[in-house]
């Protein structure tokens, strides 16, 4: 667990300092943070589903897991609900926006994914530190927008790294690079979205398709319960 240990603290020392340059900064530079942030994480979302796509045994597998998740999660209204535990007063808070980002930046990514796994399987703590690294940089620049509650995301991405720990643990061989792919895809076209909404070029619920990310393992559950790989 330190390497999962390392990502939060990463995330909570970047928010302290972005947090104290929001301070400081206008509204015509944090408006240019904000495309820049955009356009970064509309970038990264691509890259991560773009290169993992060549490599799905399943092609349309994403396709469903993103209309199941969206059922679902419009069904458990999670954006609302998050959006409601933000407000201020009856305005809605820039806090949610920040920290449904920050969370699928710090949490839905291959090294997030990969990383506890490699950690509770061979000790292997390198991509989570990896991941560290690149969270404390993530972090500056949102806590620079958004403010110092961007470090409610650290329990959320302890809670997420820790149950994969957990899980990898139990699990053991049964996890495969397959499963990891499709999780990729997924992650990386939420992240996308998260940078659509940051550009204010479109709104997209993207909490409402967190359950989006349960479909794969799901789907490949029940491929190994009924022997069908």
């Amino acid at each position: 667990m330190w390497g999962t240990l390392f990502n939060v603290a990463m995330i909570i020392i970047g928010s302290a300092i972005g947090a104290s340059f929001n301070r400081g900064l206008n509204a015509r530079y944090q408006a240019g943070l904000m495309q820049a942030m955009g356009l970064a994480v509309m970038l990264l979302g691509a890259n991560t589903t773009l290169q993992n796509m060549p490599k799905s045994r399943y092609p349309v597998l994403f396709l469903a897991s993103m209309a199941i998740g969206a059922l679902i999660g419009q069904w458990l209204d999670l954006e609302g609900r998050f959006d409601h535990l933000l407000h201020r007063g009856d305005r809605p808070s820039a806090l949610a926006e920040g920290l449904s980002t920050g969370i699928l930046l710090f949490c839905i990514g291959t090294l997030s994914i990969v990383g506890p796994m490699e950690a509770a399987l061979h000790h292997d703590y390198t991509f989570l530190f990896t991941n560290g690294t690149l969270d404390l940089i993530t972090s500056i620049v949102l806590a620079s927008t958004f403010g110092l509650g961007m470090m409610l995301a650290a329990p959320v991405l302890f809670v997420w790294q820790g149950s994969i720990y957990l899980i990898a643990l139990l699990l053991r061989g049964a996890l495969s690079a397959a499963l990891i792919t499709e999780l990729s895809v997924v992650g990386g076209i939420l992240i996308f979205a998260s940078g659509v909404n940051i550009l204010g070029l479109k709104k997209i619920s993207t909490l409402n398709l967190l359950p989006a990310l349960v479909v794969p393992p799901l789907f490949f559950a029940i491929q190994h319960l009924f022997g069908l790989n």
